[in-house]
């Protein structure tokens, strides 16, 4: 009975907690527009063969009775110069746009955070140095220009895109992180736990960490949209996913040669790369205020 009490009164927090964050992020309504929209991306991309309208011409189709055809019953996004469905091939290139941003973030999230760990907790010493200043090399060139010059030296291909745009924002998770952990290397709480003879790696994971969890998460939600529009970038210049597989940069890029006659060609994909971003920063500044300590 006893073991029973305690269980119900921890899910009873744990739920009064839910409920309390979920408040302080649904007081912004724009956030919440945003959440509809990260999960309707989401919902797209999982389920594009099922709720596009032509799956088939998401890859190698041709139709040139339906060549350039502007937005209808047929095709509400209209057609594009061979013939395919702009609509469905937009719902499947949300697929290589959210795998461009899950993936890099999983890559420089880790490598960012445990590189601000280490130089923050070791400030003042050789690692701090060696760290920032490798740090600094790579802040001092915009993250758009220094991933199109990795993008160039490779093939062009979605896994070199990821690798590209990896090595260009990797440093800003490690910029901010150390700026946290220096800050709070010296209190008592860090100072007790080394007193007690706790490693290394228990003070920076398990004991500085924590505290830095929420702009983390924040950062991570605002970055996701931004990550989509450079891999949309490289895309757009030819150094991203290559035809016939659908990009929202290839796509946009593709139109504007038919301006503005055929508007519809490029519109459509720059119109669905905006409203991502939208959705991304939305959620991310309700994020912010739900992960704030502020009432």
């Amino acid at each position: 009975m006893h073991d029973n009490s305690i269980t119900l009164t921890k899910t009873k927090k744990r739920k009064n907690n839910l409920n309390k964050l979920w408040y302080k992020f649904s007081r912004n309504k724009l956030s919440v527009v945003g959440l509809i929209i990260v999960f309707a991306v989401i919902f797209l991309a999982v389920f594009a063969p099922f709720v596009t309208p032509y799956p088939k011409q998401a890859g190698s189709f041709v139709d040139f009775r339906n060549s350039g055809k502007g937005p209808s019953l047929q095709h509400w996004f209209g057609t594009d110069v061979v013939g395919r469905d702009i609509l469905t091939r937009i719902i499947f290139a949300l697929r290589g746009a959210l795998t461009m941003g899950i993936i890099s973030l999983a890559i420089v999230v880790p490598v960012g955070v445990t590189a601000g760990l280490l130089a923050g907790y070791y400030a003042g010493t050789w690692a701090d140095t060696l760290i920032m200043r490798i740090t600094d090399v790579f802040l001092a060139i915009p993250p758009l220009i220094l991933a199109l010059a990795i993008a160039a030296m490779l093939e062009p291909t979605l896994t070199n895109s990821l690798l590209a745009i990896s090595l260009a924002w990797w440093p800003w998770y490690a910029r901010l992180v150390y700026g946290m952990a220096s800050s709070i290397r010296n209190e008592p709480f860090i100072k007790a736990a080394d007193f007690i003879g706790a490693g290394k790696t228990h003070i920076m994971f398990r004991e500085m960490l924590p505290n830095f969890l929420a702009p983390i998460l924040t950062k991570i939600t605002l970055d996701m949209g931004w990550i989509i529009l450079m891999g949309a970038t490289l895309s757009f210049v030819g150094l991203g996913e290559q035809p016939p597989t659908p990009a929202l940069g290839n796509m946009v890029s593709d139109g504007a040669k038919y301006l503005p006659e055929k508007w519809w060609i490029s519109v459509f994909p720059a119109l669905a790369i905006m409203i991502i971003i939208l959705g991304f920063n939305l959620l991310g500044d309700g994020v912010r205020d739900m992960l704030s300590t502020e009432e």
